[in-house]
C-alpha cells in the first residue's frame, strides 16, 4: 500500500494520522442524530475542502477518511476509484441529510491506496472497528466468540474453552454463541468421553486422581488410571463427535453397552448408558438443526424506531451452536441491507468465515465481500440470500429472533429511561442522568483490599466501563474504608481530568452543584475549568458521570466530597447510600452534601433502582476481591525468586516434595536437583536463608 498525500490540511488537524491508533467515539446508542445544522455556507466550505483533495487523487482503489476540525474521524469509506468516489461528494444535489452533515463538518481527508478493491474492503472494515467513526455503521460488541479446543500438544489431550488467537496446537470447534453454551457442552463431553479439563501444570504434578475422576468426569490419565493409548481413543471419539460424526460414535457406544450387558457386566454397561445420555443431552439442547448445511452462519437484520438488530445463528457439523443478537450503531437513514453489509465486513475482521453465509436481505457488493472473505479464509466462501427451501426457513427463523430481540431491547430502554428520570427527580437533578457511577470496596480485615466502580446508563449496566482499583497507597491503614474511598476516587477523577478535559462553559445541565459554588468575581479552579461536557452527539455515552453513588453513609460521603474538592471538582452530584438499621433493603437513607438525609417511599421505583445499582456494585467488588484472594492463596514463595520459572519450580517440587523441604535444604542438596544449575540453587538458598 502507499499513502496518497493529504494536502491543504487546516491547522486544526495538524496530525490526522493519529486517529488510526485511537478510539474517537465510545459506544453509543443506535441512531446518530447530531445537533449540527448544516448551513449552506458550512456545506460549501466542506465541499471546497473535498474538492482540493479530489484534484490530486488517483483513479486506483483505496480507502478514504473524512476528518473534522477537532481531528476526529467522521467517516471511513472504500472505493474502486478514489477520484470518482470522492468526486461524488462535491455534487450540489442528490445527497441525503446524513451526507450533507458529513460534508459540512469535513476539514481534512486522509487516503490509502490499495492494489485491489477487495483489499480496500478489508482495510475499511478494520479502520471502522478501530476508529468507530460517527457516520459509519459500527459494530459495537466486538468481543471474540468462544470456541472448544481439543489440544494436541500434550500426551493426554485437554478439552477447554478458548477465546482469542489460535496459537495453540489442536482442533478448534465453534464458534459458540456464548460462554454458557461452551461450558454446558464441555461439561457434557466430559461425562461422555471422560476427557481432562485441567491445565498442563496441574496434570503433570498430580500424585493421585482428583475429584473429577471420583465423580466420573475424567478418566484419570494423570496418574495412570487409564493407559495413554486408551485415552487417545477417547479423545478421538470426542473429536469425531464434535466434527459431526455423532451417529457413528453413538452407535459404537450403544454396541459396547449391549455387549457389556450380555456379559453381565452391568456396571460397565451403566457407564456406557451414562455416556450415551450425556451425548443425547448435547444434541437435544442444540435447538434448530439442519440436514443440508454442514457449516454456515445465518444473519438477519431488523429495524424498529430507527434502531437496528442483527441476529446471527451459528451452524457447525449440522448442529446449531447457538445464536446471538448484535445492536450496531447506525444512522436512521441507512437501509437494512446497507447496515447488514457493513456489519458483515466488520464481524469477520477477526474471525474465520464459514463456507456458507446466509442472509435475510440481498446486500450490495455481495460478490466483492465473498471474494474478500475468501482471501482471509484461503478457500471459497458463499454469500446468499435464499428464497426457498430449508435455507429460507433458517433465514426466517433468524429474522423472527432479530425482531423479538429488538423489541425486548426497546422495551428495556424505555423502562430504563423512566427509572433514570425518577432517580433524577428523587435527587433533585436538573435532568435525568445519562451516566451513573457507583463505588464500593471489599476486603477481609484490610487484606486483599480492592475498590470497584460500576456504571449504568440508558442501556442498563455498561460492563465495558466497569473498573477495579487495587489499594496500593503506603499511607493506607488496613481496614480504613474512608481511606480506600478517597484513594479510589482520587485515582479515578484525576485520570478523568487528564483523559477527557472539556471547557467549563460546556457543562451539562444535569450536573447540579453539590458544594458551594465559586465565589462571585473569582475564576474557577483550573481543574473545574477542564470539566467535560456532554458530547455533541446526544446518543454517545459520556465520559463524566452525571451522578455518583457512594456505598456508605455520611462518613463515606464526606471522604468522597473532600477528595473531589481537593482536585478541584465541585459540580459532580454525590449521594451516599446507607443501609437501614437491620441492613434490610427498603430502609436506605440517602445523604447529600449540605442537605438533610432523605428516605424514599418503600415502593418507589427509584428506590428499587438504587438497590439494583448498589447490589451490582457489591457483586462486582466482592467478586474481584475473591479472585484476588484466590490468586494469593495459589501463589508460592518460589514465585518471588528471580529466575525461577514454571519448569525450575516443578523440578524443585518433584525433587524435594514440599516447599518446606526446599526451605530447609542445604546448598549442596539444591545443587543436586535435576534441571537446576549452581547459580539458581545459590539464589534459592540465599532467598530462604537471608544471604
Amino acid at each position: 500500500m502507499s499513502r496518497a498525500a493529504a494536502q491543504d490540511v487546516p491547522p486544526e488537524v495538524a496530525q490526522p494520522e493519529r486517529e488510526e491508533e485511537e478510539e474517537v467515539f465510545s459506544e453509543a446508542g443506535s441512531g446518530v442524530e447530531l445537533d449540527l445544522e448544516a448551513t449552506p455556507s458550512m456545506v460549501e466550505a466542506g465541499a471546497a475542502v473535498i474538492r482540493r483533495f479530489w484534484a490530486t487523487l488517483p483513479t486506483s482503489p483505496g480507502v478514504y477518511r473524512m476528518i473534522d476540525r477537532q481531528g476526529e474521524v467522521l467517516y471511513v469509506g472504500k472505493a474502486r476509484s478514489l477520484k470518482a468516489r470522492v468526486g461524488s461528494y462535491v455534487r450540489e444535489q442528490g445527497h441525503s441529510n446524513r451526507i450533507v452533515r458529513m460534508i459540512a463538518e469535513t476539514a481534512a481527508m486522509v487516503f490509502v491506496t490499495t492494489a485491489t478493491e477487495t483489499e480496500a474492503l478489508l482495510l475499511e472494515a478494520n479502520l471502522i472497528k478501530q476508529l468507530r467513526p460517527r457516520f459509519n455503521v459500527v459494530m459495537r460488541d466486538d468481543k471474540s466468540l468462544p470456541y472448544i479446543l481439543l489440544t494436541a500438544d500434550s500426551e493426554a489431550p485437554q478439552i477447554v474453552k478458548h477465546r482469542g488467537a489460535r496459537n495453540r496446537k489442536g482442533a478448534y470447534f465453534g464458534p459458540f454463541a456464548s460462554v454458557w453454551a461452551v461450558n454446558r457442552t464441555v461439561n457434557a463431553l466430559q461425562r461422555a468421553f471422560l476427557l481432562r479439563s485441567c491445565s498442563d501444570s496441574y496434570y503433570e504434578n498430580r500424585t493421585r486422581p482428583c475429584l473429577l475422576f471420583q465423580i466420573k468426569r475424567c478418566s484419570g490419565p494423570c496418574t495412570g488410571e487409564i493407559a495413554l493409548s486408551d485415552y487417545a481413543e477417547l479423545a478421538e471419539e470426542g473429536r469425531a463427535f464434535l466434527s459431526g460424526r455423532s451417529s457413528a460414535v453413538k452407535q459404537r457406544l450403544a454396541a459396547e453397552m449391549q455387549r457389556a450387558s450380555d456379559e453381565l457386566e452391568f456396571e460397565r454397561a451403566a457407564r456406557y448408558r451414562d455416556r450415551l445420555a450425556a451425548l443425547s443431552a448435547v444434541q437435544s439442547t442444540q435447538g434448530i438443526n439442519t440436514q443440508t448445511l454442514e457449516e454456515a452462519d445465518v444473519f438477519a437484520v431488523d429495524e424498529q424506531a430507527g434502531q437496528f438488530c442483527v441476529e446471527v445463528f451459528f451452524f457447525r457439523n449440522h448442529q446449531n451452536w447457538g445464536n446471538r443478537a448484535y445492536f450496531p450503531r447506525a444512522d436512521r437513514s441507512h437501509g437494512k441491507a446497507e447496515v447488514l453489509a457493513a456489519f458483515l465486513a466488520q464481524f469477520y475482521d477477526d474471525k474465520p468465515p464459514p463456507r456458507t453465509i446466509l442472509l435475510s436481505e440481498e446486500i450490495p457488493e455481495a460478490a466483492l465481500l465473498a471474494d474478500a472473505l475468501a482471501v482471509k479464509a484461503g478457500r471459497k466462501v458463499e454469500i446468499a440470500a435464499p428464497k426457498r427451501g430449508e435455507r429460507r426457513l433458517l433465514a426466517e427463523a433468524a429474522c423472527r429472533n432479530a425482531r423479538e430481540a429488538l423489541g425486548r431491547r426497546l422495551a428495556e430502554t424505555s423502562s430504563q429511561a423512566k427509572l433514570l428520570a425518577a432517580l433524577g427527580s428523587a435527587f433533585g437533578l436538573a435532568r435525568p442522568p445519562r451516566r451513573i457511577e457507583v463505588y464500593d470496596n471489599s476486603h477481609i480485615m484490610g487484606t486483599n483490599a480492592v475498590g470497584a466502580m460500576v456504571v449504568a446508563g440508558p442501556a442498563g449496566f455498561m460492563k465495558t466501563h466497569y473498573r477495579t482499583f487495587n489499594m496500593r497507597s503506603e499511607d493506607l491503614v488496613p481496614g480504613d474504608d474512608y481511606g480506600m474511598m478517597r484513594e479510589m476516587l482520587r485515582r479515578r477523577f484525576a485520570r478523568l481530568l487528564k483523559e477527557a478535559p472539556r471547557a467549563l462553559a460546556e457543562l451539562p445541565d444535569a450536573a447540579a452543584p453539590t458544594a458551594d459554588p465559586e465565589p462571585s468575581g473569582e475564576a474557577p479552579s483550573p481543574a473545574a475549568a477542564m470539566r467535560p461536557a456532554r458530547a455533541s452527539d446526544p446518543d454517545s455515552f459520556p465520559s463524566w458521570p452525571d451522578l455518583v453513588l457512594i456505598d456508605g453513609g455520611k462518613g463515606q460521603l464526606e471522604a468522597a466530597r473532600s477528595v473531589l474538592a481537593e482536585i478541584g471538582i465541585r459540580d459532580v452530584p454525590l449521594v451516599g447510600v446507607a443501609k437501614g438499621r437491620d441492613r434490610d433493603a427498603g430502609r436506605e437513607t440517602f445523604f447529600m452534601p449540605d442537605q438533610s438525609p432523605i428516605r424514599l417511599p418503600p415502593r418507589d421505583p427509584a428506590l428499587y433502582f438504587v438497590q439494583r445499582l448498589r447490589d451490582e456494585a457489591h457483586r462486582f467488588a466482592i467478586g474481584t476481591h475473591r479472585a484476588k484472594r484466590k490468586r494469593e492463596l495459589t501463589t508460592s514463595p518460589l514465585d518471588e525468586i528471580p529466575g525461577i520459572g514454571p519448569s525450575r519450580k516443578r523440578a524443585l517440587l518433584h525433587h524435594f516434595g514440599t516447599l518446606k523441604a526446599i526451605q530447609r535444604a542445604a546448598l549442596d542438596d539444591l545443587m543436586r536437583t535435576p534441571g537446576v544449575n549452581a547459580a539458581t540453587a545459590r539464589t534459592v538458598y540465599e532467598h530462604f536463608h537471608g544471604g
